[in-house]
């Protein structure tokens, strides 16, 4: 069944994916992940499409997790665990999806934001976005599957300058750094985003497919398997990931003690 906050269209052979929560500036909570990983699931099964096309509402992309709903439903090991499969799920859902995948990005493109556009083949940003990723802020840990794209589109150096030092980019920046395919004015984001979906769409679908599924395999798949992937979660039981929340809430800086 569609969810309200992440409806789907069409434009004859392309879908239109949108993040519809803009009192949050589109944060994903459990719900919206769900929801994502259904909706890519059954768009990649659809023969009928050609493209993807993934955007925002309120002139941004996604400002990532909501971590107003943190205390429900994450903070602990097993409910991160849980949660952390939610997200593998509707990460590699875009990732896997058959057809190509344009992510549209304006305004914020945020932790779980970035994470999501660094899955999709294509990556369209204005001028004036702010991409980057804050999981330093809150002592949170990124999971390996989400590290392995920023590694294959940007390098070693670029995703020690999000994940350690907690750089935001622009979108020349996020560019420049091999982040984003290409940059435009903010003001045809969106319509440039659908210029190139159609333009997948005038070629060859099972070309596309292949070449597609053909680039995925060449990378290799992770070299990592659950154990260490579960690693990732370890921060849940960590001080610091309780201080951090609770600084979070209160509008506060949080203190880090390194345990």
């Amino acid at each position: 069944m569609p969810h309200p906050e992440l409806p789907v269209s069409r434009e004859g052979e392309i879908a239109v994916v949108t993040f519809n929560r803009p009192k949050v500036r589109n944060a994903l909570d459990r719900a919206m992940w769900e929801a994502l990983a259904e909706a890519m699931e059954g768009l990649s099964g659809d023969e009928s499409l050609r493209s993807v096309v993934l955007r925002g509402t309120g002139g941004t992309f996604s400002a990532g997790a909501d971590i107003r709903t943190f205390a429900e439903e994450r903070g602990t090991r097993a409910r991160e665990d849980r949660y952390a499969e939610v997200v593998h799920r509707g990460m590699q859902s875009i990732r896997l999806c058959r057809h190509p995948v344009v992510a549209a990005i304006e305004g914020a493109c945020i932790g779980g934001g970035a994470g999501i556009a660094t899955m999709c083949d294509f990556r369209v940003g204005g001028e004036g976005i702010r991409f980057g990723i804050t999981a330093r802020n809150l002592g949170i840990w990124y999971a390996y599957a989400e590290i392995d794209p920023i590694l294959s589109l940007a390098g070693s150096g670029v995703a020690a300058e999000l994940l350690i030092e907690g750089r935001i980019f622009n979108g020349r920046e996020a560019y420049e750094k091999g982040l984003l395919s290409r940059v435009v004015p903010d003001g045809v984001v969106e319509q440039e985003g659908m210029a190139l979906a159609r333009r997948i769409a005038e070629g060859s679908p099972l070309s596309a497919r292949f070449h597609k599924q053909a680039i995925r395999r060449l990378r290799g798949p992770l070299p990592v398997g659950p154990e260490e992937e579960a690693e990732a979660n370890g921060f849940a039981e960590t001080e610091d990931f309780r201080n951090a929340f609770r600084a979070f809430l209160t509008k506060e800086k949080p203190r880090f003690v390194g345990r």
